[in-house]
């Protein structure tokens, strides 16, 4: 199962509390997921179709309970993706145009509304049983094993603007694209993701998601402390071998014997341990000596060499 599919399943199983928010939930299922037919004279059929069972199991509930509205269920099996395909089917019925209004689906005059209705999803409790319908009906979020990418399918533009609109009352900052004719509202990253998985209701998918991300966060502080110890201990070899070779033309071209002791000293030192750090040259040293002290003799020894 995926980790979309998990999400759903946990959230098909979130009961809203008040009509209101339920109606909210369902408008925005059959918002996404829906495709409603004209048959004349004012009679609809509506058709909502899903991958997921839960989700059909949640819209059949819903459409019962708020409506007692008669559907019938017709199950396909892909070939291609080899999983099933519910197809709900609400037939012409005498409620059905008034449960459309109702849902914000059809306006006064029963005629579609390209958008979401500010009536519905004025509380707050309402706007989040609606983003918790509009993922159930065609969310995405990717496994947080693998990048974090989160978005919703939105039928139109100004669907995909009152969604960006509605999750942006509870600080959730998320963008639009436009992609073959479709809209999508997407998040990236860790942070905007979990703040709407915490918001909707996605608890168990919420833990899953910080306990990688810490998970992720860790190895990547360890990962930038092997780099950076890494590149200084190359640095360091990169100084010491320079160290070395100029201490090699320093004694060949005058003799390190002609050397002040103090410079003579750090020079053998140097010679004898071409692996050891500033830090543990000084400590070789007799007296002991600091690495600024050793730093600044290897610095006269480099210009010595020089000339």
């Amino acid at each position: 199962m995926s980790f979309t599919a998990e999400v759903k399943d946990e959230l098909s199983r979130v009961e809203a509390k008040r009509a209101c928010c339920q109606r909210a939930e369902l408008s925005a299922l059959v918002r996404v997921e829906g495709t409603l037919h004209f048959t004349g004279n004012e009679r609809f059929r509506l058709e909502v179709a899903t991958e997921t069972a839960p989700v059909a199991r949640k819209t059949i509930k819903l459409l019962h309970g708020l409506y007692g509205l008669a559907t019938e269920l017709t199950v396909r099996r892909s070939v291609l993706h080899k999983s099933n395909n519910y197809l709900i089917t609400v037939p012409a019925q005498p409620k059905l145009a008034q449960a459309l209004h109702d849902l914000g689906i059809l306006d006064d005059a029963l005629v579609p509304n390209y958008g979401i209705p500010r009536w519905l999803v004025k509380k707050d409790c309402c706007a989040i049983s609606y983003l918790r319908g509009a993922f159930l009906g065609g969310g995405f979020v990717a496994d947080p094993h693998g990048d974090f990418h989160f978005e919703l399918t939105a039928e139109s533009e100004q669907v995909a603007q009152d969604l960006t609109a509605i999750m942006g009352r509870f600080d959730i900052r998320a963008r639009m694209t436009q992609r073959r004719g479709t809209y999508a509202v997407y998040l990236k990253g860790a942070e905007p993701i979990v703040t709407f998985l915490a918001l909707v209701g996605a608890h168990h998918a919420l833990l899953r998601t910080e306990d990688v991300r810490i998970i992720k966060g860790v190895r990547n502080d360890v990962n930038r402390l092997v780099n950076a110890e890494t590149a200084n201990l190359q640095k360091s070899a990169e100084a010491a071998i320079s160290q070395v070779e100029a201490i090699r033309r320093l004694a060949t071209s005058s003799g390190l014997e002609n050397l002040p002791p103090a410079l003579q000293e750090v020079a053998l030192l140097r010679l004898e341990y071409p692996d050891a750090s500033l830090r543990e040259l000084g400590e070789l040293a007799e007296p002991p000596l600091s690495k600024s002290a050793v730093y600044h003799r290897i610095r006269r020894l480099e210009e010595l060499a020089a000339h």
